[in-house]
């Protein structure tokens, strides 16, 4: 193997990087073809690797003097080059070339400034050479000019002595065309106004014009109101619209007025609202009058107008402003006498009209208002807006008929059904009988309502898709929680009276059944709601949108269902928790194996399951439920063990063996179609506090300092309080804990990466047995969501998991549980058991 040369290296000065450019500019040296690596300026330049590349092994150093001396060769190459630059410099610097060029650069100014005065003499010169030229192109644009004008000041003249003839002679057709080069010319003399002669003209001009005007009034009153005897001729009234075209649109719109006015004259007298005609009984008569006298219009008079002047557009909306405000004022007039049936129908058939002109014109009745409306005016609302501020009464009809309608079902689930006692057991499955009916899959009473909700929608949108759909979507919304609240609920509540004589693990199939088919329907209430949401927001005007949403009523519905099964697993579980508070594990001598309430629990929860997962349809639900039935279970083997002490070392020891039992039943209990990443992570997070604590109480208290060192490996704090919870799960007599409560302060007190808190700062060290009793409304469950509003005992915390992301414990980077950790409850019963607390000072999260 050949010896390399190794050298220290060191520091040396690094040049800016200006500078290295600017070298390499002079020497017109190319980084990139450099071959010669003493060549190249850079940083980067290592002389080991330039020794190493010159004697690569022990034999080159012979070779040490004539490399020596090729390096002094080009040392003193370099030297010479650098010596013949510093001349040049030297030469170029000479003081004596600088002023000669600072003498050229002065004498090339001057030559500028030179060319520029002779410049400025050459253009004074040419523009007194073409002075003259310049004064006679003025005088022949001038001249032209005023040939242009006076030949136009004549054309208008004629075109005014012919616009007075054919105007006295009514030749409107000859009028409109004169008229329009009348207007055309005097648009070149306006500027021109302040001489009198074309003032005289102009003058002259706008007179005409204001008589011909007023001859089109008279001549379109004639035709208005014209007399049998003498009809008018259609084809002069014809050019006259054209003459009221070139006029202005002003003109137009004050002839269309005008006749709009004279045609609804006798719709204002015969339906005043005080007559019985304008009563809103009979607003089908005024739809009637008006569909005739569009129908006169279109077949007698309107046949003059021009299509484009839209006349039977304005008499429309004419007659929408009259008849909105006479609706305005007879609804306001009704007030609370105002029957739903006489609303709804005045609405329909006002609906109806509207729909009628829409679909003849085939454009929206807004384009329409908004055409015939006056620009400076707000745009005219629709006849059915009137009635959007008396709906009101349409919508409490909804909510009595939904009231109604819930009535009995609320009376039917408040009604409880007493539990037997040891008669109904659990199976493996429902039903094996081939005569059996069908079970049933949701309740009916959540089809009956949802069809409800379809109906009285589709109703409502034909009538206003304003405020007042959406305040029957209000309505929806708090029938939609009450269904909840008072049918699903109650269905979920266990009887107040329990007729249970032991404590064996016996629940009623019946009840589960009721449960799951709670499940069944909230799901068919969480779809249906979400497609009834959509369907809303399809309808209803864009500013109303952001506003409809069913979502809370949603989850809640799942949460109550839910609730019904934990209930359930709680009550089959009650009996092999109850059998574990009582154990008095300080009378143990050795450890014997698994506990014998542990088989207990275990069959049943598998019982339970077993006749659950067919139950339910949905996969989410069921691993919804087995992440809380987890959390269930953990949560009251805490209590349970909690409430037992004094445990001692062999109690602790046992405990941790029925622990890894019901942790490893746990893991198996969802099965391999149901079990997720969240699951199982949530699991072991719990189940490892539980044993940290259960391995202190293990330990020894003799030597003191050897069980307050493991206290602090495994809980990780230095909480005074958190120890004497240690010691009281222990049983350490009063007498020994003074001393070694003394000793945990001294000795912690050195340790300052402690904490004052941990999970054991929230355990209670007298909870309830019952999670589901009143005063275990504080708890809460490991993996839960959202607290629900209202709902009593442990089962608060339960939520349901949302639509839009995967189903609680199945999320695989934590943020379900994360989410909760920023929560505190009086009682959090999480620090010690739940999956979703997270502690800076806990260890890792496996």
């Amino acid at each position: 193997m050949s010896t390399r040369l190794t050298y220290g290296c060191h520091e040396h000065a690094k040049l800016p990087q200006e500078v290295v450019v600017a070298i390499q500019r002079i020497l017109e040296l190319n980084a990139e073809n450099q071959n010669d690596p003493l060549d190249v300026l850079s940083d980067e330049f290592n002389p080991l690797d330039m020794l190493n590349q010159l004697f690569p092994d022990e034999a080159s150093l012979t070779q040490l003097e004539t490399v020596q001396a090729r390096l002094s060769q080009h040392e003193r190459d370099l030297q010479g080059e650098i010596d013949s630059l510093k001349e040049k410099l030297r030469h170029d610097q000479d003081p004596n070339r600088m002023q000669m060029i600072q003498e050229m650069i002065s004498d090339l100014l001057g030559q500028m400034s030179r060319i520029r005065e002779k410049a400025t003499e050459s253009e004074a010169v040419v523009r007194d050479i073409t002075k003259d030229i310049q004064a006679l192109d003025m005088a022949k644009k001038n001249l032209i000019l005023s040939m242009t004008t006076l030949k136009r000041l004549q054309m208008l003249v004629n075109a005014l002595t012919q616009l007075e003839d054919q105007a006295k002679e009514k030749r409107y057709g000859d009028v409109s065309q004169t008229l329009a080069v009348v207007k055309q010319i005097s648009t070149f003399f306006k500027p021109y106004t302040s001489v009198h002669r074309i003032n005289q003209v102009w003058r002259r001009a706008q007179q005409i014009q204001g008589e011909i005007r007023t001859q089109l009034e008279a001549e379109f009153d004639t035709f208005y109101l014209q007399d049998p005897a003498k009809p008018s001729k259609p084809a002069q009234i014809v050019d006259a619209c054209a003459v009221a075209d070139v006029l202005g649109h002003d003109v137009r719109t004050h002839l269309i007025d005008r006749y709009v006015t004279l045609e609804l004259k006798e719709y204002r007298r015969i339906f005043r609202a005080t007559d019985e005609a304008g009563h809103l009984d009979n607003i089908s008569r005024r739809y009637a009058w008006f569909r005739r006298v569009l129908g006169t219009h279109e077949l007698e008079l309107g046949r003059v107008f021009p299509s484009e002047w839209k006349v039977e557009w304005a008499l429309f909306t004419k007659f929408v402003v009259i008849t909105r405000d006479d609706l305005v004022a007879l609804l306001s007039k009704a007030g609370s006498s105002l029957t739903i049936q006489a609303l709804l129908e005045a609405l329909r058939q006002t609906i109806e009209f509207e729909s009628s002109m829409a679909k003849k014109w085939l454009t929206p009745l807004n384009e329409i208002l908004e055409a015939s409306s006056p620009p400076s005016s707000p745009t005219v609302q629709l006849m059915s807006s009137a009635f959007e501020p008396h709906l009101g009464v349409f919508v409490d009809a909804q909510d009595k008929a939904l009231a109604d309608m819930l009535a009995t079902h609320r009376a039917s689930s408040s009604k409880g059904k007493p539990r037997t006692s040891l008669d109904a057991t659990p199976r493996d499955s429902i039903s094996t009988d081939a005569d059996a009916a069908t079970p049933q899959t949701v309740l009916s009473s959540s089809t009956e309502l949802f069809y409800f909700y379809g109906q009285s929608l589709e109703q409502c949108s034909k009538l206003s898709t304003g405020q007042t759909l959406f305040d029957l979507c209000m309505v929806h919304k708090k029938w939609l929680r009450r269904y909840a609240e008072d049918v699903l609920a109650p269905r979920s509540k266990r009887p107040t009276v329990q007729t249970r004589r032991s404590l064996d693990s016996r629940f009623d199939v019946a009840d589960l059944q009721q449960a799951a088919l709670l499940i069944n329907t909230a799901d068919y209430c969480q779809t249906t709601a979400l497609e009834l949401e959509e369907n809303i927001k399809e309808k209803i005007q864009d500013k109303f949108k952001e506003k409809v949403t069913l979502q809370a009523e949603r989850d809640f519905a799942i949460s109550v269902s839910i609730t019904t099964l934990l209930r359930e697993l709680e009550s089959a579980c009650e009996g092999a928790f109850t059998t574990m508070s009582r154990m008095s594990w300080e009378k143990l001598n050795q450890v014997t194996g698994q506990s014998s309430y542990v088989d207990d629990l275990t069959r049943a929860v598998e019982s339970f399951c077993d006749i659950v997962k067919p139950l339910i349809q949905q996969k989410k639900y069921l691993r919804n439920f087995f992440d809380k039935a987890c959390s269930l279970v953990l949560t009251k083997f805490t209590n349970a063990a909690v409430k037992s002490r004094p445990l001692r070392e062999i109690g602790g020891e046992q405990l941790l063996i029925d622990l890894g039992v019901v942790k490893s039943y746990l893991m198996q209990l969802p099965g391999e179609a149901l079990v997720t990443q969240g699951y199982t992570r949530g699991l072991t997070k719990s189940t490892t506090r539980l044993e940290a604590l259960l391995k202190v109480i293990v330990t020894p208290v003799d030597p003191p300092e050897g069980f307050i060192l493991n206290y602090t490996l495994l809980i990780g704090d230095a909480s005074f309080s958190n120890f004497q919870k240690i010691l009281d799960l222990k049983g350490t007599p009063k007498t020994e804990q003074n001393s070694l409560l003394d000793s945990f302060l001294t000795i912690t007190s050195t340790k300052t990466d402690l904490d004052s808190t941990s999970f054991l700062s929230a355990l209670d060290m007298d909870p309830p047995l019952t999670l589901s009793s009143p005063g275990s409304s504080r708890v809460t469950l490991p993996l839960s969501t959202t607290p629900i509003a209202g709902s009593d005992s442990i089962f608060a915390s339960l939520g349901s998991p949302p639509l839009s992301g995967p189903p609680t414990g199945s999320s695989t980077d934590g943020s379900t549980s994360r989410g909760l950790e920023q929560k505190r409850e009086v009682f959090d019963i999480r620090r010690f058991v739940t999956f979703g607390l997270r502690r800076s000072e806990t260890l890792p999260t496996s």
